[in-house]
């Protein structure tokens, strides 16, 4: 096996199993259930948004922190946290106890930016496409089969929610040295947390990183001189002279935070990345906070079903999710041109608020089933082409760094959201929704406006242009 598919396969793994949380589909459930002294609106308001807190106040610092460390120690640190998470878990029992399980999982979200950035340390420019895929799909994988065994535990009796939280499947030796699967010996944290923490430290170091590790001296400088040349061509021409300026006076190594703003000015000069930013940013922000409170909206209807399809609807929203990005991806490979994929999203936000009004509308549960998965996999396919527009547009190394502040910039605009009509307005959850399927709708209006003043523009343009030609 060559070293990187390696590397791939071994970091997949640790993907895969982290994201096998059987309890995630049922979290709401569980917390409102006999074990804790929380209602349904103290979990609204008071206990989910401090974890969307939490990560908007450590995702920059983790993200500098893994680059500085070299991956492998904050990957180590986010499986170590996860098992922290579902181990307390079993013993809080208090809203405030239940606000500390927030922050350490605003932390849990934030150093995933560990396990997407640490494969690009490893392997080869030349790989990023495959094992970016690889990656993804290890996570979709995990959160698919984690879905699916949940609702067929809970489905057949065999557990319950509490049970989820406690290992799914625990395995032990028997005294013939045969390996068996034993669900009802469980220890008191979760397995698949466990799991991921004693993989995490088969990963293979990282000796160098982007910012605090670098290169040789020559290649940075070579880095540098790319990153300046972007620079110039995106810039006007008296910037262009000072960071050309800033390269003949540079020491033979980029500093890291003069790197860091080299990086951040080359992308926040283009046009092209700041109207796919943009993108990226809000329609995240919408999906955040959406797939944060869709349990809550759910334990609000009346007609609740005797058996929770959570699992399996949880199941159904990644494999849509994995679909509609898979066909995403083939589609923009050159197919699709950047004005026809904004009129392509502005299309499918229209039809995201109008999934998410499904869902909290008709006030009935499956039929909000129906429209959060296809909400999923409409998002799915949306994400995906904004992430390839923006990366055509940005400085190979930069890759990290502008989808990190991309991400912050969505966690700001979700906390605006979440303080706005959670905690100022204090809207129910259904209320929420209709906001959350209007705010949709309002970015594909404003996308499609946008797209026809570039259309008028470009043909005024091309008339003067014509005009100058017959002058002539």
């Amino acid at each position: 096996m060559e070293p990187w598919l390696k590397v791939s396969c071994i970091l997949c793994v640790f993907g895969f199993v982290r994201e096998l949380r059987p309890s995630e589909p049922y979290h709401t459930e569980f917390l409102l259930g006999d074990t804790f002294n929380v209602t349904q609106d103290q979990l609204n308001r008071d206990v989910y948004p401090i974890a969307t807190y939490s990560y908007l106040a450590l995702l920059i610092v983790v993200f500098l922190v893994t680059d500085f460390l070299r991956y492998k120690p904050v990957i180590i640190a986010n499986a170590i946290t996860g098992t922290f998470i579902w181990g307390l878990l079993l013993f809080c029992s208090t809203v405030w106890s239940l606000q500390i399980v927030e922050v350490f999982y605003g932390f849990y979200q934030a150093a995933e930016v560990a396990y997407y950035s640490y494969i690009y340390a490893k392997v080869d420019k030349k790989y990023y496409p495959i094992v970016t895929s690889h990656t993804r799909a290890a996570m979709f994988a995990g959160k698919l089969v984690a879905g699916l065994s949940a609702q067929a535990l809970i489905m057949w009796k065999l557990m319950n929610y509490r049970g989820l939280v406690y290992i799914s499947m625990a395995c032990k030796i028997v005294p013939n040295g045969v390996l068996v699967l034993d669900i009802t010996k469980c220890l008191s944290f979760h397995s698949a947390q466990v799991l991921a923490m004693c993989w995490a430290f088969f990963l293979p170091r990282v000796q160098l990183s982007l910012y605090f590790h670098q290169k040789t001296p020559q290649a940075s400088n070579e880095l540098q001189g790319h990153v300046n040349m972007a620079v110039s061509e995106t810039t006007a021409p008296s910037e262009a002279s000072l960071s050309k300026g800033s390269e003949s006076t540079a020491k033979s190594s980029i500093q890291p935070l003069q790197l860091l703003w080299l990086h951040f000015r080359s992308a926040y000069t283009n046009p092209m990345v700041v109207q796919w930013s943009l993108w990226y940013a809000v329609a995240l922000a919408g999906y955040l906070q959406a797939t944060s409170y869709i349990q809550v909206l759910w334990k609000s209807f009346e007609n609740e079903p005797s058996i929770v399809w959570n699992g399996a609807v949880d199941a159904a929203f990644t494999a849509l999710a994995a679909g509609f990005a898979l066909m995403a991806g083939y589609l923009h490979a050159g197919r699709l041109k950047s004005r026809t994929s904004l009129i392509a999203l502005a299309v499918f936000a229209l039809l995201e608020g109008g999934c998410i009004l499904l869902a909290c509308w008709p006030k009935n549960i499956y039929l909000s089933y129906v429209g959060y998965t296809l909400f999923g996999g409409l998002f799915g396919f949306t994400i995906t082409v904004a992430s390839a527009e923006l990366a055509q547009s940005l400085v190979e190394d930069s890759f990290a760094l502008i989808f990190g502040i991309n991400t912050l910039v969505a966690l700001i605009l979700q906390t605006v959201l979440t303080l706005l009509v959670i905690s100022g307005l204090q809207l129910g959850p259904i209320e929420q929704f209709v906001v959350y399927g209007f705010y949709f709708i309002a970015i594909g209006s404003i996308f499609f406006i946008v797209v026809a003043i570039q259309y008028v523009l470009g043909v005024k343009r091309n008339t003067n242009t014509h005009k100058i030609e017959v002058e002539g």
